[in-house]
């Protein structure tokens, strides 16, 4: 089977506790990405050492640095994406997708999603649940197959950019709202269950505490409806 052309954006900022898995994830893919671009947020760790070994193996990885900042809002994410998103101007692609820097997966993984989109015309975005050390969604009977997590999600270019990618939102919910922007223009979105990836960092692990995380969470949803 010929397989669609896909490309990732990795907004990353202090990651180097995960985003070397991330990395072994993808190079180990049966189907390559046509592009790879890692946009490290200000990192103030090795995030950016640990990137760099790669890129003189790999050309199609790209890392690009934005300025320093203290907030780590999810602001910031949409405009780390956004900044990876220009530098895809001149690649010839049909997938696009986000991708943490703290997942890691199977080696077919992006062959299996692919697959999904040459099935379905109409899907939009694709993805899969993921699964933590002590959490999982699907098993908690928390997970819906028509969402599709921000960690890890694939967008068709026509969805991506008839809606307009990702709207940088200081509260987060940016992969929520790009998921229902999809469906009001007539795409459909699905996880697909045969797979997971694994989330290497707790759900809000990067905010202050617990209750701020809980807190950040709330207000998110209330502003989301």
């Amino acid at each position: 089977m010929t397989h669609k052309l896909y490309v990732l954006i990795t907004p990353a900022r202090n990651e180097e506790a995960f985003i070397e898995k991330t990395i072994q994830s993808v190079i180990s893919q049966t189907v390559l990405p046509k592009k790879w671009v890692i946009v490290s947020d200000g990192s103030t760790d090795k995030t950016d050492e640990i990137v760099k070994k790669y890129l003189s193996n790999y050309e199609w990885m790209e890392l690009i640095r934005m300025s320093e900042h203290r907030d780590r809002s999810f602001a910031a994410k949409a405009n780390c994406f956004n900044a990876g998103y220009q530098k895809l101007d001149s690649i010839q692609y049909d997938i696009i997708g986000n991708l943490d820097a703290d997942v890691s997966f199977e080696k077919d993984y992006f062959e299996y999603l692919l697959d999904k989109f040459s099935q379905y015309p109409n899907l939009g975005v694709a993805g899969t649940p993921m699964i933590e050390a002590t959490h999982d969604p699907v098993k908690d009977g928390i997970f819906n197959e028509t969402d599709v997590l921000g960690a890890c999600q694939l967008f068709r270019r026509e969805c991506f950019e008839k809606i307009g990618g990702y709207t940088p939102i200081r509260w987060g919910g940016i992969d929520w709202i790009a998921l229902r922007t999809a469906r009001m223009n007539g795409w459909k979105t699905q996880s697909f269950f045969d797979k997971r990836f694994f989330h290497h960092r707790r759900m809000g692990a990067t905010d202050s505490n617990f209750w701020a995380a809980r807190f950040n969470y709330g207000r998110k949803d209330y502003f989301l409806g």
